[in-house]
């Protein structure tokens, strides 16, 4: 018999945490920390040595030294809260902390003691997972029968608002409640939130970020991509605004150093918060992906990028500024050209079109399946087809919404109309809660604005959304910028632009922050412009937000009826079960392996620090320091070289899957000591998002015997090695002077 509303919903998840054996490849799988004694064979035939439960315990050891840092993934390694991560995780701290003068991407840094640490930027946090527990019935049983969707969406996140208030009663932490399969289940993560984070040690961006957009995403790698960063707390032990008195945390857990790294073949494994992957959606959806996602993403990435380039030129405080913007639309681009190449080979439509042939005949041999689910698939490319009519202008929208400024003003005004109603029936986003992140992202704007750069896009911006099509056109847009008649749109826009960044007080920093305790009659008597846009537009900002939340909501119940009867196929037919990443703590396994990408072409699954001495040129970004390329050419590696490899391995490979948020991850050992850390994927991976291929599927990792004898022989970080139980190699007597 088939179960009805939230018992099948959540029978999908119990069946998928009982499976015990439904894993074919080990590298495929994100998979949750408590599924792993059930799939304890396959890991023990991976060559994992120590008991699967360990893993499973959040709490314990080596769970519990694992930490999100709210985008990207970390661990501890030291009991006074040192935490190890991706150069490129601590990049927007490494900027903010950086001058034209006092240029610590260049330069590097490494504090010589706790007082010479420097502040993290603005938001910055360490995230340590406190529990998990289900609340799949606490949500779908406040939807009421006959919801719309608009009704639906409101349920759950009144719901999802209520269970985070209870939990938060707790001080210092945060939790948030992630839905699974879509929406068939749901589970609260309780964290404790820790808001001192500061910057202990970074290489130059010449060894941390060696290779640069060049090498991103491509096989083989040089890049030393690690950092570190330290929590503080105050001095009750609970978390605390940044302050003088505060100490170090003092973590239940940390990982050791495995110091002898591994070799090819040896197991390894993946413990972060991967962030989202979208391995159950539709053949349209891929389709949709490869012709309007990804060359829409491109295109745009590659304009934004040659503005900021332009804006830039010649101007090295603006260029500085927009350092980490600039690394991350490099990032995004390169990411969805590879998508799109991955794509062209991977035959990911043709096979989803014929699962989902499968899975129809599979529903309709049965009664009560085709009872069930004879109309989800149909249902569920309805909403679809229904959210792509206006994708274009919700693309230019969006892009609107990230300008800086108008950010800034429709953030303020927002906030200042939700402060009318009670806490509880504030949209999410603009509860108490939030504040802190909401004044952390305006602080930021301190570094990372410049009002030059930032009218050329918001006009780039405009002159993209002024070339819709007129019915995608929106009333008030139109009115505040002219657009319409026979006004040359180009022109409009660059005179209402000029006009409005010659006039506007928050290039300021101090009048931005302002923004943010005004009350809505200060904000709708204001005079300047950004914030007059603002009030002009918030009623159509908001009509367009209901809009997207009525879609979203019939999703809600489409597509979970839709992955109901595919698990169900899935497990009939004994194929592996794993819910899509979604920003909690998973893990992944498998070997280290290089990899065939075509023919005759055969991939080693190490680099080596002679490959950093071949690639250097000296300039960027193949800019190895000399100091470097001088210990190379000695080969004076002292105890990190590998025997096997004949010189110290500087990044690997392995077949884990992992996708973005994964970066900064732990990769672990057999014995679950830290070995390495996950940075980047192949060319070939970036598909992974959609479709695993283990043939070509590759990650990669900085290798830990590179991390430590850069931190030994050329930074002279002897006081870190100590403090993570290392014995320096290299003169360790003291440490090193702070730079």
């Amino acid at each position: 018999m088939w179960m009805e509303g939230s018992q099948m919903r959540k029978f999908a998840l119990v069946l998928l945490l009982t499976i015990p054996s439904m894993i074919g490849h080990a590298g495929e799988g994100m998979w949750l920390p408590d599924q792993l004694p059930k799939i304890g064979a396959a890991l023990e035939a991976a060559g994992l040595q120590t008991p699967p439960e360990n893993f499973a315990d959040l709490t314990g050891d080596p769970m519990g030294a694992i930490v999100s840092l709210g985008g990207c993934s970390a661990s501890f390694v030291s009991p006074e809260g040192l935490v190890v991560t991706n150069h490129h995780c601590s990049y927007g701290t490494i900027q903010f902390n950086s001058t034209e003068e006092f240029n610590l991407l260049d330069d590097g840094f490494l504090a010589a003691g706790h007082e010479d640490e420097l502040a993290g930027a603005p938001g910055s946090r360490v995230y340590v997972t406190e529990s998990f527990s289900d609340v799949t019935d606490r949500v779908l049983a406040v939807i009421p029968a006959d919801a719309d969707g608009s009704a639906r969406f409101a349920a759950v996140e009144n719901a999802k608002k209520a269970i985070i208030a209870e939990c938060e009663k707790t001080p210092g932490h945060r939790c948030k409640v992630a839905s699974f399969f879509g929406g068939a289940a749901y589970r609260l993560y309780d964290q404790l939130e820790i808001r001192d984070v500061r910057l202990v040690y970074a290489p130059a961006s010449s060894i941390g970020k060696y290779g640069g957009d060049i090498d991103n995403w491509m096989w083989p790698r040089h890049t030393g991509d690690f950092s570190f960063l330290r929590a503080y707390v105050g001095r009750d032990g609970l978390p605390a605004d940044p302050s003088p008195d505060n100490v170090p945390y003092r973590p239940k857990h940390w990982l050791a150093i495995g110091v002898d790294g591994v070799e090819a073949g040896d197991f390894v494994m993946i413990a972060g918060f991967p962030g989202r992957t979208n391995r159950y959606r539709l053949a349209s959806e891929v389709e949709d992906a490869i012709e309007w996602t990804y060359p829409q993403r491109v295109q745009r990435r590659r304009e934004s990028l040659e503005i900021i380039e332009r804006e830039t030129a010649g101007r090295p405080q603006a260029a500085l500024a927009y350092a980490a913007w600039i690394s991350y639309m490099n990032n995004s681009m390169k990411n969805a050209e590879g998508m799109e190449a991955g794509f062209a080979y991977s035959h990911s439509v043709a096979r989803k079109r014929a699962l989902e042939a499968e899975l129809a005949t599979w529903i309709a041999a049965d009664p009560d399946r085709q009872a069930r689910w004879g109309d989800a698939l149909d249902e569920l490319e309805a909403v679809l087809a229904e959210q792509r009519m206006n994708r274009a202008r919700n693309m230019e929208l969006s892009s609107l919404k990230f300008n800086q400024l108008v950010s800034a003003a429709t953030t303020a005004y927002r906030l200042a109309r939700e402060r009318e109603k009670p806490d509880a029936e504030r949209k999410l986003g603009y509860q108490e809660r939030d504040m802190r992140r909401t004044r952390a992202r305006m602080a930021r704007m301190a570094r990372s604005f410049d009002a030059r750069v930032d009218m050329t896009l918001l006009e780039h911006t405009l002159d993209g959304y002024a070339a819709l099509p007129e019915a995608e056109h929106v009333e008030m847009l139109d009115e505040w910028f002219g657009l319409g008649g026979d006004v040359d749109p180009e022109t409009a826009i660059k005179t209402t632009l000029h006009g409005m960044y010659t006039a506007t007080a928050l290039t300021d920093s101090a009048a931005r922050m302002a923004l943010l305790d005004a009350d809505r009659a200060t904000l709708e008597a204001s005079d300047d412009p950004f914030v007059e846009f603002a009030v002009a537009m918030y009623d159509t900002n908001l009509e367009l937000e209901a809009e997207d939340e009525a879609l979203e909501g019939r999703l809600m119940e489409a597509r979970p009826m839709f992955i109901e009867a595919l698990l169900a196929y899935q497990t009939a037919h004994g194929v592996e079960i794993y819910p899509d990443a979604n920003g909690t703590l998973r893990v992944t396994f498998g070997n280290v392996m290089g990899y065939q990408p075509r023919d005759a072409v055969v991939y080693l699954p190490f680099t080596t620090a002679e490959g950093v001495a071949e690639k250097a040129t000296g300039e960027e970004p193949f800019n190895a320091p000399v100091p470097l390329l001088e210990a190379i050419a000695a080969a004076d590696y002292g105890p990190y070289a590998s025997e096997a490899i004949g010189s110290v391995p500087v990044d690997f490979l392995s077949d884990v899957d992992t996708t973005g948020g994964n970066s900064g991850s732990a990769t672990l050992d057999d014995q679950g000591r830290l070995v390495g850390l996950l940075f980047d994927g192949n060319w070939e991976s970036m598909i992974s998002d959609w479709d695993f291929l283990p043939e070509v599927t590759r990650s990669i990792h900085a290798d830990v015997r590179y991390m430590l004898w850069v931190m030994d022989r050329i930074d002279h970080a002897w006081n870190l090695l100590d403090e993570m139980g290392v014995e320096p190699a290299f003169n360790g007597a003291s440490p090193t002077e702070g730079r």
